[in-house]
Parts: C-alpha cells; structure tokens; sequence
C-alpha cells in the first residue's frame, strides 16, 4: 500500500470551493504514478524498456465533499495482478478529519511495443515479481 497527500488547489474547486468530481480521476493517476515510482519501476521506465499501461477502466463513488484548500491522503494498493492486466484501488480520505470522500478502482492491461497485449512473467520478470510482491492478498 502506498500513500500520496494531494493539496486542493483553487483551480480544481467550482464556485463554492468544492472539487470538481473530473479530479478525482487525476488524483488517481496521481497517487497510482507516485506508488510505481516509489516501488522502483515508475511509467518512465516501463516505457523506456517498451512496455505501455493503459488505462482499460476507471470507477470512483463519491462519499464526502472535499473542498478548498483541504489536504486529502490517497491509499493505493494493487487489488488483482495477473502479469497481462492489473486493478489498482484508491480510497481518498481527508487529511485532518481521516474521513472517507471517495474510492474507486483503475484496471489496466499492459501493451508491447507493438501495441499489443504483453505477459510480463515473460516479457519483463523483474516488473512482474515487483508488481506481484506489491499485490494485496485477499485474507
């Protein structure tokens, strides 16, 4: 599990300072990009030895309002890994008060070069033992 603080910035609040429901997709990739990173396999080298990690599906249910300029605390673990696809959940909580105000799931599938489907067992064994260490197992 990994966490991420993300401040709330004016320009991601409507006109009574309330952030815009769009953002809390970004804080996703955020706190997702933050998490590979600090796992020591982050986007930019994933796509330096050619592999590529869409985005296949996005979902987040909104709990509780978040606001200018409060500081919300993001959780991220992998849920399911298989090597070909991957699910990662998010719970984003307030930062002071440790309220829930969303949590969601992004499921990805990673790609070769070519565009195509990829199995990293295969393909890449150091990001698939990596990714698979980091995967939550179900109790």
């Amino acid at each position: 599990m990994s966490h991420y603080i993300h401040k709330v910035q004016y320009y991601e609040t409507d006109q009574m300072q309330i952030a815009h429901h769009s953002n809390y997709i970004r804080w996703f990739e955020e706190a997702r990009t933050f998490f590979l990173e600090t796992a020591g396999f982050g986007y930019d080298k994933m796509e330096a030895v050619g592999i590529l990690c869409p985005v296949t599906e996005v979902q987040c249910r909104y709990v509780n309002m978040v606001r200018f300029p409060d500081e919300v605390l993001i959780h991220t673990i992998i849920q399911e890994f298989s090597g070909v696809r991957m699910t990662v959940g998010y719970s984003i909580l307030n930062a002071r008060t440790g309220d829930l105000c969303a949590e969601g799931f992004s499921r990805h599938c990673f790609l070769g070069k070519s565009g195509k489907p990829v199995a990293l067992q295969k393909e890449n064994p150091s990001l698939f033992r990596l990714l698979s260490e980091k995967t939550e197992k179900p109790c």
